[in-house]
């Protein structure tokens, strides 16, 4: 048997990406920019991709723009808006757990003279919003915070941003890394409040290689690259399109969000109650994490051998962020997990093809390696 729980890092292409891939590169492989027939045919499949990726979000399909992925949106969103807003000041206020691609954008945009102001969390991952609501002043010109953390599922109180930035009479923007989310709860950036919102095609079983970024009617972002019309000079260069018709059969095929999720959340309470059983086994999601993702640390035994032994036996899970390649976690060092913790979880996660059977596989396996690993030491 065989188990694939790195959901988080990637999740298996599903039979529509994979069609609508394929029929892309076989028969509209036209540059959806040219004037002719098979340009013509390409562009509309560039416009029923955006729309259905409009239609997942609740917005208007000229409020999405395609990118790379989740990274660059991250990069275009942060960069984008910070440059574009610096006249009305240079605070940016952030969480101290975003992903690699906010966080590291974050420092540089710091190391060019910008404020920014990372919120710690308490064990929860979860951050005060009376400290938010004092981060944010007048001189703010962006908040980003994601909306489910990469590592711990902690979902996280994205809405206060609005309020936080209305009460100081601020200019500021606000974004959203929302890659963890989209596809697996609902997610409606007017609904947030939000002016920017990032989503990845291969989180939700599409291709990787696409993602999109969300800009809200009326907000301008100045672009990081130049040199064509696409995306409307925001994003340009040739679209991608086999990935980009591959990411919105995938959204297209999403099952309804809240049947997926109270499935999928039963599957990971069963999960939880065989490690309570199973004991030595410390949960570092909490309860009320998005489902999808479940962070354990099995103590006494560091990630590596036990990633190591349950891939030997056709599992698949993580020790963390897949951008991360094996660093200490930033994200559970800021929750405050002690140093047996830290040197040994594991990262759960979940998919909507995720079964009861390869749970107990992995239980077991799991229960198996603690002892075959401590007795080799």
């Amino acid at each position: 048997m065989k188990a694939y729980f790195d959901n988080s890092a990637t999740t298996r292409p599903c039979p529509e990406a994979i069609d609508a891939i394929t029929r892309t590169l076989a028969e509209n492989w036209g540059n959806p920019s040219s004037l002719h027939y098979l340009g013509t045919a390409a562009g509309k499949v560039l416009t029923d991709a955006r729309q259905s990726i409009a239609s997942r979000l609740s917005c208007d399909r000229d409020e999405i723009f395609f990118t790379s992925g989740g990274t660059e949106s991250n990069n275009l969103a942060l960069t984008g808006a910070a440059y574009k807003m610096k006249r009305y000041g240079k605070r940016i206020v952030s969480t101290a757990i975003e992903h690699p691609s906010v966080d590291e954008t974050l420092n540089r945009l710091s190391s060019e003279g910008f404020e920014v102001i990372k919120l710690g969390v308490d064990s929860f991952g979860r951050i005060d919003e009376n400290e938010l609501f004092e981060a944010v002043t007048p001189d703010t010109i962006l908040v980003s915070v994601m909306l489910v953390n990469n590592e711990i599922g902690t979902v996280m109180p994205v809405a206060s941003a609005r309020k936080a930035v209305l009460r100081a009479r601020s200019q500021a923007l606000i974004h959203c890394d929302a890659v963890q989310a989209f596809g697996k709860m609902p997610v409606k950036p007017s609904a947030l409040g939000v002016d920017l919102m990032s989503v990845s095609s291969h989180k939700i079983h599409g291709p990787k290689g696409t993602g999109a970024l969300y800009i809200r009617k009326g907000v301008r972002l100045q672009p990081l690259l130049s040199g064509g019309e696409q995306e409307k000079k925001i994003r340009p260069g040739t679209e991608a399109m086999p990935a980009i018709a591959g990411f919105a059969a995938a959204a297209d095929a999403l099952p309804d969000i809240n049947t997926e999720l109270s499935s999928v959340t039963a599957l990971r309470d069963y999960m939880v109650s065989v490690f309570k059983k199973e004991g030595g086994i410390k949960i570092n999601s909490p309860e009320d994490a998005l489902p999808f993702i479940t962070n354990i640390s099995v103590i006494g035994i560091k990630s590596e051998p036990m990633l190591n032994f349950l891939s030997s036996e056709g599992i698949c899970v993580s020790s963390g962020s897949a951008c991360s390649k094996g660093k200490k976690s930033r994200v559970l060092t800021e929750i405050g997990l002690d140093r047996d913790a830290l040197e040994s979880p594991l990262r759960i996660s979940f998919s909507r093809y995720t079964t009861k059977e390869e749970i107990d596989f992995l239980c077991e396996k799991i229960s198996e390696g603690k002892e075959k690993i401590r007795h080799i030491k």
